[in-house]
């Protein structure tokens, strides 16, 4: 499933920083998007205070059942050693690479897929989805629970009510209000796949909870432990 790979882990920081930098024209900001039949939820969780990364992915097909017509098909957890600290703006160091492991792990190839992160909403517009997204060379959505950088206004109080993310004169993402009464989540692109687009499906996948399916049972399995 995995495409040939992008680079080496094994960086410092700096070095890193660079990459991202390098990496980040590659992005694409378009819709290239196959037919969606399967969509993946990606999420990230860590055991032995920090020591082991654990990697969670969740197929979902557009069927009949369930809530918005989204039906668990497969999970895969990969669990590895943490390769680098907590950094800001460098998390797709730090959680890339076991995500990519539990991908191979998949018999089904999702068309899109939605990662509990930042896509382009970063400083240097490299975030864990975009990151991801050139990979695995899939459409990708960032859906972050908080702001890493940029500014906006606050949403309106309506579940779907959203405002831009705007960091200078670029708009980098929306700011949604995913659920009435309740904190909005970030959404930006991550790759191949435009702003507007990108909204459509974090909407049409919203259940009952803030966060849209994918990546609400990507949480939940990402956050179990023995299993």
């Amino acid at each position: 499933m995995i495409s040939p790979p992008l680079h080496d882990w094994g960086l410092a920081p700096p070095e890193a920083i660079a990459l991202q930098t390098r990496l980040a024209p590659r992005v694409e900001r378009e819709d290239r998007l196959a037919p969606v039949r399967h969509i993946a939820g990606v999420d990230i969780g860590f055991e032995q205070d920090g020591e082991i990364t654990r990697a969670a992915v969740v197929v979902l097909a557009l069927g009949e059942k369930a809530v918005p017509g989204l039906e668990v098909v497969e999970e895969a957890v990969h669990r590895e050693p943490t390769r680098m600290p907590y950094i800001p703006g460098l998390l797709s160091f730090r959680e890339v690479p076991a995500a990519l492991a539990a991908f191979e792990k998949l018999a089904v190839r999702p068309e899109l897929v939605m990662v509990d992160g930042q896509g382009i909403a970063h400083p240097r517009r490299l975030g864990v989805a975009s990151h991801l997204g050139l990979w695995l060379d899939l459409p990708t959505i960032g859906v972050a629970k908080s702001r890493l950088c940029g500014c906006h206004a606050e949403p309106g109080p309506e579940r779907g009510d959203w405002t831009p993310l705007v960091d200078g004169d670029e708009t980098i993402g929306a700011v949604l209000r995913s659920r009435s009464g309740v904190k909005p989540v970030f959404v930006s692109p991550g790759h191949r796949i435009t702003l507007v687009t990108a909204l459509d499906w974090v909407v049409r996948c919203l259940g009952r909870t803030k966060l849209p399916e994918p990546t609400r049972l990507a949480d939940r399995l990402a956050s179990r432990r023995g299993k």
